[in-house]
């Protein structure tokens, strides 16, 4: 979850790891620090808070040197606070370690460590890190960080520094994502390619169990035990405006309105003038596909929402029995897979570590994994069978929006080609299917210039203590949805529920200034949402539908409506999703909140 920065080489270093961290900032904000090594002498600067924190502190120190690693936290060992800030460093400090994952032996190697007479500052598991390689420091840096490793169980991705060395960083990856950027007479290192992307796009990435050596002119990669590996170089294909927020206050509002041009942009991929669908990244054979009678979904938080949908398009579209599992879950309950299973996982940032779990778990049992995924170098991409990428770019706002309906689509043409293969629907239905999800950029772009209305609504409700979101059939995980943005952004109390099931008990909670969300397009449904929507309004519910153009019944239901184009009932969530999204994110703005850096998340949960 933490942000990694390094550098070598010939710039100065603080400047260059501070814009690294804010590009990074999105995957923790609990503190942030670097250490640099000038003449000889290892310097540490880090504070509690966000970067700016960091940024003051560096003004007055000047940090110099042209060697650094640097750090944004994510606490999960010991509370936010300045001696829990990265980097760590050894007794005598010379050693400077920053670490994203979780040491599951720390307490016992800490306990060795003070018994051998070692002194520790923090509260976190990774101050045992320098303390192990400060054990072996007089065989080299290398060798130290090496024998530290191989005592470490968990999960970690760590860049070292040393004043005994200062002319290298070295680096060592074992579940938690690392990449090394290649320069001229300078390399970089970075959880994220975000973080090096205006420096470089030429990128070696790390494999769990390598350890990198990193100085100016070289790049070393290595096994646990010193063999030298040979790595391909790879070229990242996004571009540094991707990461930049243009016009746009916020990343998540730039990234909503992205949503059309990136449906599009997959449609255009995916889909021939033929309305032949292509998926040729699955590395799954037509015939084994074929074969498949049941598939298990593992994802977590919004893409396990895009799953639920998933869910429905595949046993309509291919009839093929389909279960969807939070993937914290999932590998926990012995699950029973056979060779008809397949797995299809789904995660953006292709790092999840419950979902990453959940593919082990699946391929432990021989059969194969399937994922959906929006980084394709990533460990999850390369750990599945096959991918589909839903090519989204980079998402930098903590909560996922562009993702989330680019996972639809892909998920969407997945379950069409599956019914093709079983003929449970004709070439003629395919067709037809998809030129109406031909259509739906054009009709998000519709929605997203109504902006305006939801700023209303937003004004009207930002105070509300309590929101309810239903929903039924298709459109009931979008209530889930909805709700999670909500909280995620606003920190209010948000609940999304299957329609039918509220007067099951949740009805309770409705009075007179409860804002009860209706998601209530024209579909096979209609009629019982309606009866539902009835059931909110005779105990005085504030009702706010989001309801088909022209639909005067639901209207004189509803306190608000928001109406949205008519379109195929099947792909409805792609468009319900958008003023939900942006009704979230204008309530959070009003409220005066930092849309992109919610408190107490980051964008990637590598970490149980």
């Amino acid at each position: 979850m933490c942000g990694i920065v390094g550098y070598i080489g010939n710039k100065f270093v603080d400047s260059v790891l501070v814009v690294g961290l804010e590009r990074l900032e999105y995957r923790g904000y609990d503190s942030a620090g670097i250490a640099t090594i000038s003449s000889g002498e290892l310097f540490v600067c880090k504070k509690k808070g966000k970067l700016k924190a960091l940024n003051d502190c560096l003004k007055e120190a000047g940090l110099g040197g042209n060697i650094g690693i640097g750090h944004t936290r994510w606490a999960t060992h010991g509370e936010p606070s300045e001696i829990n800030a990265h980097p760590h460093t050894d007794c005598k400090n010379e050693i400077a370690v920053v670490h994203n994952g979780i040491i599951e032996n720390y307490q016992t190697l800490k306990e060795d460590l003070v018994a051998r007479g070692h002194f520790f500052k923090s509260e976190t598991d990774t101050e045992v890190i320098p303390h192990l390689i400060e054990e072996n420091i007089s065989e080299g840096l290398e060798t130290a960080v090496r024998k530290a490793v191989a005592k470490i169980k968990g999960s970690f991705s760590i860049c070292v520094i040393s004043e005994s060395e200062p002319d290298k960083i070295i680096t060592a990856k074992f579940g938690s994502p690392l990449v090394i950027g290649l320069g001229k007479n300078e390399n970089f290192i970075a959880s994220d390619v975000t973080a090096i992307l205006p420096h470089t796009k030429q990128v070696i990435v790390l494999n769990d169990g390598e350890i990198g050596i990193v100085s100016e002119e070289k790049i070393t990669v290595t096994t646990p035990w010193g063999d030298t590996i040979n790595k391909e170089v790879e070229t990242v294909s996004w571009k540094a405006e991707d990461i930049e927020k243009g016009n746009y206050q916020f990343f998540m509002q730039k990234e909503i309105f992205e949503q059309p041009k990136i449906i599009e942009t997959v449609i255009s991929k995916k889909v021939t003038a033929g309305n032949i669908i292509t998926l040729e990244e699955m590395n799954l054979s037509n015939n084994y596909l074929a074969k498949v009678k049941r598939i298990i979904i593992q994802a977590c938080g919004t893409s396990w929402h895009a799953g639920l949908i998933g869910k429905y398009w595949l046993e309509k579209y291919a009839h093929i029995h389909t279960e969807v599992d939070v993937s914290s879950e999932y590998r926990y309950r012995n699950p029973i897979a056979e060779g008809d299973t397949l797995m299809l996982a789904i995660s953006q940032s292709g790092e999840t570590a419950d979902t990453l779990a959940g593919i082990r778990e699946g391929k432990s049992k021989f059969i194969k994994v399937l994922s959906i995924v929006n980084v394709v170098k990533s460990t999850i991409a390369r750990e599945s069978d096959g991918i589909i990428p839903i090519m989204a770019g980079p998402e930098i706002g903590v909560a996922s929006t562009k993702a989330f309906t680019a996972q639809l689509t892909a998920l969407y043409l997945f379950a069409l080609q599956l019914g093709k293969l079983n003929y449970t629907i004709s070439d003629t239905e395919a067709k037809n299917k998809l030129e109406g999800l031909i259509e739906i950029p054009k009709i998000m772009n519709a929605v997203l210039k109504r902006q305006d209305e939801i700023i209303k609504l937003s004004e009207k409700y930002y105070q509300k203590k309590n929101f309810i979101f239903l929903g039924r059939g298709i459109n009931y995980p979008n209530a889930l949805e909805g709700a999670l943005k909500l909280k995620e952004i606003s920190y209010i109390h948000s609940t999304g529920y299957p329609a039918g099931e509220f007067k099951h008990g949740p009805i309770a909670l409705i009075c007179e200034d409860t804002p009860v969300i209706c998601l209530a397009p024209k579909d096979e449904l209609y009629i019982k949402m309606i009866s539902n929507i009835e059931e909110v309004k005779a105990r005085k519910g504030k009702i706010i539908s989001i309801a088909t153009q022209g639909d005067t019944r639901i209207q004189s239901l509803s306190e608000d409506v928001f109406f949205i184009p008519e379109c195929h009932e099947d792909i409805s969530p792609i468009v319900t999703v958008l003023p939900l999204q942006l009704l979230a994110y204008h309530i959070a703005v009003k409220l005066g909140f930092d849309v992109d850096k919610p408190r107490n998340l980051a964008k990637s949960v590598t970490v149980e």
